[in-house]
Protein backbone atom coordinates (compact mmCIF):
# COMPACT_ATOMS: atom_id res chain seq x y z
CA UNK A 1 0.00 0.00 0.00
CA UNK A 2 1.45 3.41 -0.93
CA UNK A 3 1.84 6.14 1.67
CA UNK A 4 -1.08 8.55 1.35
CA UNK A 5 -1.66 11.92 2.98
CA UNK A 6 -4.54 14.40 3.02
CA UNK A 7 -3.44 17.50 1.11
CA UNK A 8 -5.24 20.68 2.16
CA UNK A 9 -4.54 22.13 -1.29
CA UNK A 10 -6.51 19.41 -3.14
CA UNK A 11 -8.81 18.49 -0.24
CA UNK A 12 -8.21 14.80 -0.80
CA UNK A 13 -5.77 12.05 0.07
CA UNK A 14 -2.89 11.73 -2.38
CA UNK A 15 -0.13 9.21 -2.89
CA UNK A 16 3.11 10.64 -1.57
CA UNK A 17 5.74 11.13 -4.26
CA UNK A 18 8.61 13.18 -2.86
CA UNK A 19 10.67 15.65 -4.84
CA UNK A 20 13.71 13.40 -4.58
CA UNK A 21 13.28 9.60 -4.36
CA UNK A 22 14.06 8.31 -0.89
CA UNK A 23 14.25 11.78 0.64
CA UNK A 24 11.62 13.85 2.46
CA UNK A 25 11.91 17.57 3.19
CA UNK A 26 9.62 19.03 5.86
CA UNK A 27 8.95 22.57 7.07
CA UNK A 28 6.86 23.01 10.22
CA UNK A 29 5.65 26.39 11.40
CA UNK A 30 7.11 26.82 14.86
CA UNK A 31 6.19 28.92 17.84
CA UNK A 32 6.38 32.62 18.55
CA UNK A 33 8.51 32.46 21.72
CA UNK A 34 7.03 35.13 23.98
CA UNK A 35 5.89 32.98 26.96
CA UNK A 36 6.15 29.48 28.38
CA UNK A 37 5.33 26.48 26.24
CA UNK A 38 2.08 24.60 26.79
CA UNK A 39 0.31 21.44 25.67
CA UNK A 40 -1.11 23.20 22.63
CA UNK A 41 2.46 23.42 21.33
CA UNK A 42 3.03 19.75 22.07
CA UNK A 43 0.45 18.27 19.71
CA UNK A 44 2.06 19.40 16.41
CA UNK A 45 5.54 18.67 17.72
CA UNK A 46 4.63 15.13 18.78
CA UNK A 47 2.76 14.52 15.52
CA UNK A 48 5.63 15.62 13.27
CA UNK A 49 8.06 13.71 15.45
CA UNK A 50 6.05 10.56 14.68
CA UNK A 51 5.80 11.41 10.97
CA UNK A 52 9.54 11.80 10.82
CA UNK A 53 10.17 8.51 12.65
CA UNK A 54 7.71 6.65 10.43
CA UNK A 55 9.18 8.04 7.22
CA UNK A 56 12.60 6.89 8.42
CA UNK A 57 11.09 3.47 9.19
CA UNK A 58 9.85 3.45 5.58
CA UNK A 59 13.40 4.10 4.40
CA UNK A 60 13.32 7.85 3.77
CA UNK A 61 16.12 10.22 4.65
CA UNK A 62 14.27 13.07 6.39
CA UNK A 63 15.31 16.70 6.77
CA UNK A 64 13.02 18.67 9.09
CA UNK A 65 13.13 22.44 9.57
CA UNK A 66 11.07 24.23 12.23
CA UNK A 67 11.31 27.98 12.61
CA UNK A 68 11.07 30.39 15.51
CA UNK A 69 9.16 33.60 14.79
CA UNK A 70 11.36 35.75 17.01
CA UNK A 71 10.02 39.17 16.03
CA UNK A 72 6.38 40.26 15.90
CA UNK A 73 3.88 42.34 17.87
CA UNK A 74 3.58 39.76 20.68
CA UNK A 75 7.36 39.56 21.10
CA UNK A 76 7.61 43.34 21.26
CA UNK A 77 4.77 43.60 23.83
CA UNK A 78 6.22 40.82 26.02
CA UNK A 79 9.68 42.38 25.80
CA UNK A 80 8.34 45.63 27.22
CA UNK A 81 6.29 43.80 29.85
CA UNK A 82 9.21 41.70 31.16
CA UNK A 83 11.85 44.39 30.72
CA UNK A 84 13.99 42.15 28.49
CA UNK A 85 15.57 42.89 25.12
CA UNK A 86 13.45 41.18 22.48
CA UNK A 87 16.31 38.84 21.51
CA UNK A 88 16.85 37.82 25.13
CA UNK A 89 13.15 37.21 25.62
CA UNK A 90 12.86 35.13 22.42
CA UNK A 91 15.92 33.08 23.36
CA UNK A 92 14.54 32.47 26.87
CA UNK A 93 11.26 31.04 25.61
CA UNK A 94 12.81 29.24 22.64
CA UNK A 95 15.00 27.38 25.11
CA UNK A 96 11.97 26.66 27.30
CA UNK A 97 10.17 25.17 24.29
CA UNK A 98 13.10 22.97 23.28
CA UNK A 99 13.57 21.68 26.82
CA UNK A 100 9.84 20.89 27.08
CA UNK A 101 9.98 18.97 23.80
CA UNK A 102 13.03 17.08 25.06
CA UNK A 103 10.99 16.07 28.10
CA UNK A 104 8.24 14.79 25.75
CA UNK A 105 10.80 12.69 23.86
CA UNK A 106 10.43 14.79 20.71
CA UNK A 107 13.59 14.53 18.62
CA UNK A 108 14.99 17.92 17.75
CA UNK A 109 14.57 19.26 14.23
CA UNK A 110 17.58 19.32 11.95
CA UNK A 111 17.43 23.11 11.93
CA UNK A 112 15.68 25.83 13.94
CA UNK A 113 16.09 29.05 11.93
CA UNK A 114 15.19 32.41 13.50
CA UNK A 115 13.43 35.06 11.47
CA UNK A 116 15.80 37.82 12.58
CA UNK A 117 18.77 35.87 11.21
CA UNK A 118 17.26 36.08 7.72
CA UNK A 119 16.52 39.77 7.23
CA UNK A 120 18.72 39.90 4.12
CA UNK A 121 16.83 36.95 2.59
CA UNK A 122 13.52 38.64 3.38
CA UNK A 123 14.57 41.98 1.85
CA UNK A 124 15.76 40.17 -1.28
CA UNK A 125 12.38 38.47 -1.76
CA UNK A 126 10.40 41.66 -1.06
CA UNK A 127 12.51 43.59 -3.55
CA UNK A 128 12.00 40.81 -6.09
CA UNK A 129 8.23 40.92 -5.64
CA UNK A 130 8.21 44.70 -6.20
CA UNK A 131 10.29 44.26 -9.35
CA UNK A 132 7.90 41.59 -10.66
CA UNK A 133 4.87 43.81 -10.04
CA UNK A 134 3.43 41.75 -7.17
CA UNK A 135 4.17 44.23 -4.38
CA UNK A 136 4.24 47.99 -3.81
CA UNK A 137 5.75 50.42 -1.32
CA UNK A 138 3.55 52.87 0.59
CA UNK A 139 5.02 55.29 3.14
CA UNK A 140 7.74 52.86 4.24
CA UNK A 141 5.45 49.82 4.29
CA UNK A 142 5.47 47.20 1.53
CA UNK A 143 2.33 45.26 0.66
CA UNK A 144 1.66 42.23 -1.49
CA UNK A 145 -0.89 42.92 -4.22
CA UNK A 146 -3.16 39.87 -3.93
CA UNK A 147 -5.01 40.61 -7.19
CA UNK A 148 -1.73 40.40 -9.07
CA UNK A 149 -1.50 36.68 -8.23
CA UNK A 150 -4.16 34.70 -10.09
CA UNK A 151 -3.99 31.72 -7.75
CA UNK A 152 -4.71 33.63 -4.57
CA UNK A 153 -7.21 31.71 -2.44
CA UNK A 154 -6.42 28.25 -3.83
CA UNK A 155 -5.23 26.83 -0.48
CA UNK A 156 -8.17 28.11 1.59
CA UNK A 157 -10.54 27.53 -1.35
CA UNK A 158 -12.00 31.02 -1.26
CA UNK A 159 -12.04 33.74 -3.87
CA UNK A 160 -10.32 37.09 -3.35
CA UNK A 161 -13.71 38.80 -3.13
CA UNK A 162 -14.78 36.41 -0.35
CA UNK A 163 -11.54 37.12 1.48
CA UNK A 164 -11.94 40.88 1.04
CA UNK A 165 -15.39 40.69 2.65
CA UNK A 166 -13.73 39.65 5.91
CA UNK A 167 -10.84 42.09 5.67
CA UNK A 168 -10.45 45.58 7.04
CA UNK A 169 -7.88 48.33 6.79
CA UNK A 170 -6.24 49.26 10.09
CA UNK A 171 -5.70 52.94 10.90
CA UNK A 172 -2.44 54.17 9.41
CA UNK A 173 -2.32 51.51 6.70
CA UNK A 174 -1.94 52.62 3.09
CA UNK A 175 -3.16 49.51 1.30
CA UNK A 176 -4.56 49.72 -2.20
CA UNK A 177 -6.89 46.83 -1.42
CA UNK A 178 -8.18 45.58 1.96
CA UNK A 179 -6.99 42.03 1.08
CA UNK A 180 -3.36 43.10 0.52
CA UNK A 181 -1.00 42.07 3.29
CA UNK A 182 2.23 43.46 4.71
CA UNK A 183 5.59 42.16 3.55
CA UNK A 184 7.56 44.89 5.33
CA UNK A 185 6.42 47.22 8.12
CA UNK A 186 7.83 50.69 8.61
CA UNK A 187 9.46 51.21 12.00
CA UNK A 188 7.45 52.62 14.87
CA UNK A 189 8.98 54.61 17.69
CA UNK A 190 10.88 52.36 20.09
CA UNK A 191 10.39 49.15 18.09
CA UNK A 192 13.24 46.94 16.77
CA UNK A 193 14.09 47.87 13.19
CA UNK A 194 16.45 46.97 10.36
CA UNK A 195 17.59 49.07 7.42
CA UNK A 196 15.95 48.38 4.08
CA UNK A 197 15.49 50.08 0.68
CA UNK A 198 12.15 51.36 2.01
CA UNK A 199 13.53 52.75 5.25
CA UNK A 200 13.91 51.25 8.74
CA UNK A 201 11.39 48.57 9.56
CA UNK A 202 10.79 44.88 10.22
CA UNK A 203 9.38 41.97 8.22
CA UNK A 204 5.75 40.98 8.08
CA UNK A 205 4.80 37.64 9.57
CA UNK A 206 4.16 35.65 6.40
CA UNK A 207 7.29 36.58 4.47
CA UNK A 208 9.50 35.17 7.22
CA UNK A 209 8.43 31.56 6.60
CA UNK A 210 8.76 31.90 2.83
CA UNK A 211 12.31 33.21 3.20
CA UNK A 212 13.41 30.48 5.61
CA UNK A 213 11.74 27.55 3.84
CA UNK A 214 13.02 28.59 0.39
CA UNK A 215 16.48 29.17 1.83
CA UNK A 216 16.83 25.74 3.40
CA UNK A 217 14.44 23.50 1.47
CA UNK A 218 14.07 25.13 -1.93
CA UNK A 219 11.05 25.38 -4.22
CA UNK A 220 8.66 22.42 -4.29
CA UNK A 221 9.70 20.75 -1.04
CA UNK A 222 7.59 17.89 0.25
CA UNK A 223 5.60 18.66 3.43
CA UNK A 224 4.55 21.91 5.06
CA UNK A 225 2.91 21.51 8.46
CA UNK A 226 0.91 23.72 10.76
CA UNK A 227 -2.41 24.07 12.54
CA UNK A 228 -5.71 24.51 10.71
CA UNK A 229 -5.87 28.09 11.99
CA UNK A 230 -2.84 28.88 9.78
CA UNK A 231 -4.47 27.88 6.47
CA UNK A 232 -5.66 31.46 6.12
CA UNK A 233 -4.10 33.93 6.13
CA UNK A 234 -0.61 32.66 6.94
CA UNK A 235 -0.21 29.72 4.58
CA UNK A 236 -2.37 31.21 1.86
CA UNK A 237 -0.07 34.22 1.83
CA UNK A 238 3.02 32.01 1.89
CA UNK A 239 1.83 30.26 -1.26
CA UNK A 240 1.09 33.52 -3.05
CA UNK A 241 4.32 35.37 -2.26
CA UNK A 242 6.55 32.30 -2.77
CA UNK A 243 5.13 31.29 -6.14
CA UNK A 244 4.92 34.90 -7.30
CA UNK A 245 8.60 35.38 -6.40
CA UNK A 246 9.96 32.16 -7.92
CA UNK A 247 7.56 32.02 -10.86
CA UNK A 248 7.18 28.30 -10.21
CA UNK A 249 4.62 26.04 -8.59
CA UNK A 250 3.97 24.23 -6.42
CA UNK A 251 5.70 25.98 -3.55
CA UNK A 252 4.88 22.88 -1.45
CA UNK A 253 3.84 19.42 -2.61
CA UNK A 254 1.69 18.44 0.40
CA UNK A 255 0.05 20.81 2.89
CA UNK A 256 -0.65 18.92 6.13
CA UNK A 257 -2.71 20.67 8.80
CA UNK A 258 -3.47 19.35 12.26
CA UNK A 259 -6.47 20.19 14.40
CA UNK A 260 -6.30 21.92 17.74
CA UNK A 261 -5.98 20.69 21.30
CA UNK A 262 -8.93 22.01 23.29
CA UNK A 263 -9.63 22.65 26.95
CA UNK A 264 -13.29 22.84 27.96
CA UNK A 265 -14.17 22.87 24.23
CA UNK A 266 -12.04 25.95 23.50
CA UNK A 267 -8.79 26.06 21.57
CA UNK A 268 -5.84 25.97 23.94
CA UNK A 269 -4.02 29.25 23.41
CA UNK A 270 -2.10 31.84 25.41
CA UNK A 271 -4.36 34.63 24.16
CA UNK A 272 -7.39 32.91 25.73
CA UNK A 273 -5.51 32.18 28.95
CA UNK A 274 -6.55 28.52 28.98
CA UNK A 275 -3.16 26.90 28.59
CA UNK A 276 -1.65 24.02 30.56
CA UNK A 277 2.13 24.29 30.99
CA UNK A 278 3.96 21.14 29.91
CA UNK A 279 5.99 20.75 33.16
CA UNK A 280 2.75 20.78 35.15
CA UNK A 281 1.41 17.81 33.19
CA UNK A 282 4.70 15.90 33.28
CA UNK A 283 4.79 16.15 37.07
CA UNK A 284 1.67 13.97 37.10
CA UNK A 285 2.00 11.76 34.03
CA UNK A 286 4.93 10.14 32.20
CA UNK A 287 5.76 11.68 28.80
CA UNK A 288 4.75 8.44 27.08
CA UNK A 289 1.24 8.82 28.49
CA UNK A 290 0.95 12.40 27.20
CA UNK A 291 2.08 11.25 23.74
CA UNK A 292 -0.37 8.34 23.79
CA UNK A 293 -3.23 10.67 24.70
CA UNK A 294 -2.42 12.96 21.77
CA UNK A 295 -1.81 10.19 19.26
CA UNK A 296 -4.93 8.19 20.12
CA UNK A 297 -6.93 10.50 17.84
CA UNK A 298 -6.24 11.23 14.18
CA UNK A 299 -4.27 14.44 13.68
CA UNK A 300 -7.18 16.01 11.77
CA UNK A 301 -9.48 15.48 14.76
CA UNK A 302 -9.92 17.87 17.68
CA UNK A 303 -8.50 16.48 20.93
CA UNK A 304 -10.07 17.51 24.23
CA UNK A 305 -7.53 17.68 27.04
CA UNK A 306 -8.69 16.60 30.49
CA UNK A 307 -7.54 14.62 33.49
CA UNK A 308 -9.92 11.88 32.37
CA UNK A 309 -8.33 11.62 28.92
CA UNK A 310 -4.85 11.38 30.43
CA UNK A 311 -5.93 8.83 33.02
CA UNK A 312 -7.49 6.73 30.27
CA UNK A 313 -4.27 6.99 28.25
CA UNK A 314 -2.28 5.95 31.31
CA UNK A 315 -4.38 2.81 31.74
CA UNK A 316 -3.75 1.93 28.10
CA UNK A 317 -0.04 2.67 28.42
CA UNK A 318 0.22 0.40 31.45
CA UNK A 319 -1.37 -2.42 29.43
CA UNK A 320 1.30 -2.03 26.75
CA UNK A 321 4.11 -1.81 29.27
CA UNK A 322 2.62 -4.74 31.19
CA UNK A 323 2.70 -6.94 28.10
CA UNK A 324 6.27 -5.90 27.48
CA UNK A 325 7.27 -6.67 31.07
CA UNK A 326 5.50 -10.04 30.96
CA UNK A 327 7.33 -10.95 27.75
CA UNK A 328 10.69 -9.96 29.22
CA UNK A 329 9.99 -12.00 32.36
CA UNK A 330 8.97 -15.01 30.27
CA UNK A 331 12.13 -14.79 28.18
CA UNK A 332 14.49 -14.23 31.08
CA UNK A 333 17.53 -16.53 31.07
CA UNK A 334 16.69 -17.74 27.56
CA UNK A 335 18.34 -16.99 24.22
CA UNK A 336 15.59 -17.77 21.75
CA UNK A 337 15.85 -16.38 18.24
CA UNK A 338 12.99 -14.11 17.21
CA UNK A 339 10.28 -15.83 15.19
CA UNK A 340 8.29 -13.64 12.82
CA UNK A 341 4.99 -15.31 13.56
CA UNK A 342 1.62 -14.45 12.09
CA UNK A 343 0.87 -12.73 15.40
CA UNK A 344 3.70 -10.23 14.92
CA UNK A 345 3.18 -10.01 11.16
CA UNK A 346 -0.51 -9.15 11.62
CA UNK A 347 0.33 -6.38 14.09
CA UNK A 348 2.99 -4.94 11.79
CA UNK A 349 0.64 -5.13 8.80
CA UNK A 350 -2.18 -3.33 10.66
CA UNK A 351 0.26 -0.73 12.00
CA UNK A 352 1.70 0.03 8.57
CA UNK A 353 -1.72 0.14 6.90
CA UNK A 354 -2.87 2.66 9.50
CA UNK A 355 0.19 4.87 9.19
CA UNK A 356 0.22 4.66 5.39
CA UNK A 357 -3.37 5.92 5.38
CA UNK A 358 -2.75 9.56 6.29
CA UNK A 359 -0.72 8.80 9.43
CA UNK A 360 -3.63 7.31 11.36
CA UNK A 361 -1.92 6.94 14.72
CA UNK A 362 -5.14 5.92 16.50
CA UNK A 363 -5.46 2.73 14.44
CA UNK A 364 -1.71 2.15 14.69
CA UNK A 365 -2.02 2.17 18.49
CA UNK A 366 -4.94 -0.27 18.26
CA UNK A 367 -2.64 -2.69 16.42
CA UNK A 368 -0.20 -2.52 19.33
CA UNK A 369 -2.96 -3.23 21.84
CA UNK A 370 -3.93 -6.31 19.82
CA UNK A 371 -0.33 -7.48 19.87
CA UNK A 372 -0.07 -6.85 23.62
CA UNK A 373 -3.24 -8.87 24.25
CA UNK A 374 -2.04 -11.80 22.12
CA UNK A 375 1.39 -11.71 23.75
CA UNK A 376 -0.11 -11.86 27.24
CA UNK A 377 -2.33 -14.77 26.21
CA UNK A 378 0.64 -16.74 24.90
CA UNK A 379 2.84 -15.96 27.90
CA UNK A 380 0.01 -17.03 30.20
CA UNK A 381 -0.30 -20.50 28.65
CA UNK A 382 3.14 -21.40 27.27
CA UNK A 383 6.11 -22.89 29.08
CA UNK A 384 9.79 -22.00 28.83
CA UNK A 385 10.48 -25.46 27.39
CA UNK A 386 8.38 -24.62 24.31
CA UNK A 387 11.01 -23.39 21.82
CA UNK A 388 8.43 -22.17 19.32
CA UNK A 389 6.59 -20.16 21.97
CA UNK A 390 9.87 -18.61 23.05
CA UNK A 391 10.58 -17.57 19.47
CA UNK A 392 7.09 -16.12 18.98
CA UNK A 393 7.31 -14.11 22.21
CA UNK A 394 10.79 -12.87 21.28
CA UNK A 395 9.50 -11.71 17.89
CA UNK A 396 6.43 -10.12 19.45
CA UNK A 397 8.56 -8.23 21.96
CA UNK A 398 10.84 -6.96 19.22
CA UNK A 399 7.84 -5.86 17.14
CA UNK A 400 6.12 -4.16 20.07
CA UNK A 401 9.26 -2.22 20.96
CA UNK A 402 10.03 -1.23 17.38
CA UNK A 403 6.54 -0.01 16.50
CA UNK A 404 6.01 1.52 19.93
CA UNK A 405 9.31 3.32 19.43
CA UNK A 406 8.01 4.95 16.24
CA UNK A 407 5.17 6.45 18.28
CA UNK A 408 7.41 7.12 21.29
CA UNK A 409 4.89 5.62 23.71
CA UNK A 410 7.09 3.04 25.46
CA UNK A 411 9.76 3.67 28.05
CA UNK A 412 13.35 3.54 26.86
CA UNK A 413 13.95 0.60 29.21
CA UNK A 414 11.74 -2.07 30.72
CA UNK A 415 11.12 -1.24 34.37
CA UNK A 416 11.11 -4.83 35.54
CA UNK A 417 12.30 -7.47 35.89
CA UNK A 418 15.52 -6.81 33.99
CA UNK A 419 16.27 -3.51 35.73
CA UNK A 420 14.71 -4.55 39.04
CA UNK A 421 15.79 -8.11 39.66
CA UNK A 422 15.83 -7.58 43.38
CA UNK A 423 12.15 -6.61 43.36
CA UNK A 424 11.29 -9.71 41.38
CA UNK A 425 13.28 -11.93 43.74
CA UNK A 426 11.41 -10.54 46.76
CA UNK A 427 8.09 -10.93 44.99
CA UNK A 428 8.90 -14.54 44.20
CA UNK A 429 9.60 -15.23 47.88
CA UNK A 430 6.28 -13.66 48.90
CA UNK A 431 4.38 -15.51 46.17
CA UNK A 432 5.98 -18.80 47.25
CA UNK A 433 4.84 -18.15 50.82
CA UNK A 434 1.35 -17.40 49.54
CA UNK A 435 1.31 -20.60 47.48
CA UNK A 436 2.41 -22.57 50.52
CA UNK A 437 -0.44 -21.03 52.52
CA UNK A 438 -2.91 -21.92 49.76
CA UNK A 439 -1.71 -25.54 49.73
CA UNK A 440 -2.28 -25.65 53.51
CA UNK A 441 -5.73 -24.08 52.93
CA UNK A 442 -4.67 -21.17 55.10
CA UNK A 443 -6.84 -18.78 53.11
CA UNK A 444 -6.55 -16.01 55.68
CA UNK A 445 -2.76 -15.80 55.29
CA UNK A 446 -2.95 -16.18 51.49
CA UNK A 447 -5.52 -13.39 51.19
CA UNK A 448 -3.55 -11.17 53.57
CA UNK A 449 -0.39 -11.56 51.46
CA UNK A 450 -2.33 -10.77 48.31
CA UNK A 451 -3.85 -7.71 49.96
CA UNK A 452 -0.47 -6.46 51.18
CA UNK A 453 0.99 -6.84 47.68
CA UNK A 454 -2.00 -4.95 46.31
CA UNK A 455 -1.40 -2.15 48.79
CA UNK A 456 2.19 -1.99 47.50
CA UNK A 457 1.02 -1.59 43.91
CA UNK A 458 1.19 -5.20 42.64
CA UNK A 459 -1.79 -7.12 41.26
CA UNK A 460 -1.64 -10.92 41.54
CA UNK A 461 -3.30 -13.09 38.91
CA UNK A 462 -3.69 -16.85 39.54
CA UNK A 463 -3.20 -18.78 36.29
CA UNK A 464 -3.00 -22.52 35.47
CA UNK A 465 0.78 -22.09 35.39
CA UNK A 466 0.96 -20.41 38.75
CA UNK A 467 0.61 -16.84 40.04
CA UNK A 468 1.65 -13.86 37.90
CA UNK A 469 2.13 -10.30 39.03
CA UNK A 470 1.93 -6.94 37.36
CA UNK A 471 2.34 -3.38 38.48
CA UNK A 472 -0.75 -1.28 39.00
CA UNK A 473 -1.05 2.48 39.21
CA UNK A 474 -1.22 3.71 42.77
CA UNK A 475 -3.46 6.77 43.12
Amino acid sequence: MPLRVYNTMSRRKEDVVTREPGKAYIYVCGITPYSRSHLGHARPSVFWDVVRRYLEYRGYSVYLVQNFTDIDDKIIAASAREGLHFRELAEKYSRDYLESMDDLKVRRADLYPRATDHIDDIIKIVAGLIEKGHAYEAAGDVYFDVRSFRGYGKLSHRSVDELVAGSRVEPGENKRDPADFALWKAAKQGEPAWDSPWGPGRPGWHIECSAMSLRYLGQGFDFHGGGTELVFPHHENEVAQSEAYTGQEPFVRYWVHHEMLTLRSEKMSKSLGNVVPIPEVLRRFPPEVVRLAMLSAHYRTLVEFSDESLESAERGWRRLEGARTNAVAFLRDTSAAALDSEMSAAARRKFEEAMDDDFNTGLAIAALFDLARDTNALVGTATKTDARALGIVTGALRTLEELGGILGILRDHVEAPGDAGEVEALLKIILDLREDARRRRDWQTADALRQRLGDAGFVIEDTPLGPRWKRERRD
